[in-house]
């Protein structure tokens, strides 16, 4: 294979394309507006046509939320003085910013955690495009 999965956890956690490694997921001065197509190697990033690529990125964002803040949020209200009050205003606010703090990581996440289990679908690693071995 040309990707390796080690390749992919890099360039998922740096958020790039998983086929090429640049840096070309999102649009150019834009937060939210990932590329359809890599402007460096052509590849599909939108996942069309394959079923659960958005809903990957969205339970990753949720998973994240709820784990890494919402749940020490609710052991911090229950083991400390926190008021209650505090603790809802908190977790309303969190719930609504830090989905989209980190969106941007969560879609590549998403990439990521996809082609780690199925590195063969990479444009870069099918069979036709690496030289045959001889026997």
């Amino acid at each position: 294979m040309k990707v390796t999965r080690s390749d992919i956890l890099v360039r998922g956690l740096t958020q790039r394309c998983p086929n090429c490694g640049g840096r070309t997921l999102f649009r150019a001065g834009s937060w939210l507006q990932m590329n359809d197509l890599c402007p460096a190697c052509g590849f599909n990033l939108a996942g069309a046509g394959d079923e659960g690529f958005y809903l990957r990125s969205t339970s990753l964002n949720f998973g994240v939320t709820v784990t890494c803040y919402l749940f020490p949020l609710v052991l911090l209200a229950y083991f400390t003085s926190m008021r209650v009050q505090t603790a809802e205003v908190l977790a309303v606010a969190g719930t609504l910013i830090i989905p989209v703090l980190i969106y941007r990581p969560s879609r590549s996440w998403g990439l990521m955690n996809y082609y780690i289990f199925f590195p063969e679908a990479l444009p870069a690693n099918r069979a036709g495009d690496q030289p045959e071995k001889k026997q």
